[in-house]
């Protein structure tokens, strides 16, 4: 089952298409296009709330211009997950034309080899 984002404002149920993440030390709002990811400490929102934020006194916002993407499509999240199992799981590395050392890798751990000095 695929999870589609909501907006973050109260009460509003429209799908997500923009992401409000505020920069404090610059005392700054800023409104882009939906991240790939929801983060705890940023907002998704629908276009209308996109484009009708305001900002505290003092503050400024940074804001996409022009229309927002919809959401890209993404593989279902059980699909992702194997994937991701399936890259930490191999071992076999091709070997390297330029004679440079491998890197050693067992499931989800590497070998690095150190640096040269």
């Amino acid at each position: 089952m695929r999870h589609v984002r909501r907006c973050s404002k109260t009460g509003c149920g429209r799908p997500a298409v923009a992401t409000l993440t505020y920069a404090y030390a610059d005392l700054m709002a800023v409104v882009g296009p939906l991240a790939s990811m929801a983060e705890p400490h940023s907002y998704d929102l629908c276009e209308e709330h996109a484009v009708r934020l305001t900002a505290p006194r003092g503050w400024e916002i940074l804001r996409h211009v022009g229309e927002f993407p919809a959401p890209i499509p993404h593989a279902d999240d059980l699909e992702a997950l194997a994937d991701a199992v399936r890259d930490a799981a191999r071992t076999e590395q091709p070997p390297r034309p330029d004679g440079e050392a491998t890197i050693a890798r067992r499931g989800h751990l590497r070998v690095v080899p150190p640096a040269s000095l």
